[in-house]
């Protein structure tokens, strides 16, 4: 989040081991799919990165990823996640999501007729069996970020602050269209959403005294400093939460976190070169143009996720003493026509 103390801001509930991966995956991985439907391939690759933490040197990676093809059996129907955790808890949130979410997904039998729906339900359910789990969210969870590929259409449901892009030519350039908004204080919409719902919107410095808190401006993401807008319950110091839907956060809900995804459609074209699904620690210091950028400069879809991930990691030690989590997946669109 641009900031040391990452997606939640209280001290006593700081990351620890969770029990899953711990060092970097950046296997040479490069994968196809078919989408027999439309005649077209998908042909991707992956790489997820543990953050580095000088304070903490043995911390998990706390994001993990999700690719299944042939959803419901279907060969023309495939879905690609990143789920971002923070907290304690994180890691373990986002495995527990990883796996429950597609889970909804594939066993929902009116997913073709309306995926939005059944995107909705499949992580409003999720969120409910994460919260009735053996995990503790009160003060943990994940963000998720998926693509459902179906047929010549891409799903996009996103809860918190991880990113999909597509890749759009356009004559002699290659231009980056977001396909999801991050979910933050700084979305007017998402502010007044949670002002409304009880939260006290402050940065760090505003709760500490250091800056007045009645001003309510902390200008734009893109030129976010390293103390942004966060979510504080009305007479606490917690749970300062950088973003305003995720999936878990049970204490963060009573002040407006909600795990309702926004759900955005697009119809492929040619024009569409390949997609972007990846965490904030990517975009952190990176603009989606500049990683359509880079990602276009390169042929093999795993040389240009591990050139991402190297570059982000590099952008974040340029700005502050530690790294987050990097997860990127990179589906590039071939033999697609009208």
């Amino acid at each position: 989040m641009g900031c040391v103390h990452g997606k939640y801001c209280c001290g006593k509930f700081s990351s620890s081991e969770c029990g899953h991966r711990k060092n970097a995956r950046a296997q040479r991985s490069l994968e196809y799919v078919p989408v027999p439907s439309h005649n077209f391939t998908l042909e991707y690759s992956f790489l997820t990165r543990r953050g580095y933490y000088p304070d903490s040197p043995d911390k998990e990676n706390q994001d993990c990823f999700c690719i299944r093809t042939q959803i419901q059996g279907n060969p023309s129907i495939h879905l690609f996640g990143v789920y971002d955790g923070h907290g304690q808890f994180g890691g373990q949130c986002s495995n527990f999501v990883k796996d429950r979410l597609v889970e909804k997904l594939s066993n929902d039998p009116a997913l073709l007729e309306d995926p939005v729906q059944s995107y909705t339900s499949a992580f409003l359910t999720t969120n409910q069996e994460l919260h009735a789990s053996q995990i503790d969210d009160s003060m943990s969870g994940t963000t998720a970020i998926t693509v459902l590929v179906i047929g010549d259409t891409l799903y996009v449901a996103n809860v918190g602050d991880s990113r999909a892009v597509l890749a759009v030519k356009d004559g002699n350039r290659i231009i980056a269209e977001d396909l999801s908004s991050d979910q933050t204080p700084y979305r007017r919409d998402e502010y007044e959403r949670v002002k409304l719902c009880g939260a006290r919107v402050l940065s760090v410095d505003q709760v500490e005294g250091l800056k007045d808190p009645d001003i309510q401006n902390w200008g734009d993401e893109e030129s976010r400093g390293c103390d942004p807008p966060r979510l504080w319950v009305r007479n606490g110091m917690y749970p300062g939460t950088a973003f305003t839907r995720s999936i878990g956060d049970d204490l963060a809900e009573t002040i407006g976190v909600i795990a309702i995804p926004e759900v955005s459609k697009v119809q492929l074209t040619p024009n569409h070169l390949f997609f972007i699904v990846a965490s904030d620690g990517v975009f952190e210091f990176m603009s989606s143009q500049m990683v359509v950028d880079m990602a276009a400069s390169y042929t093999d879809p795993r040389d240009a996720c591990a050139a991402i991930a190297g570059e982000s990691h590099k952008l974040w030690l340029e700005h502050e003493n530690r790294t987050d989590d990097i997860t990127i997946i990179i589906v590039q669109i071939k033999g697609f026509s009208n």
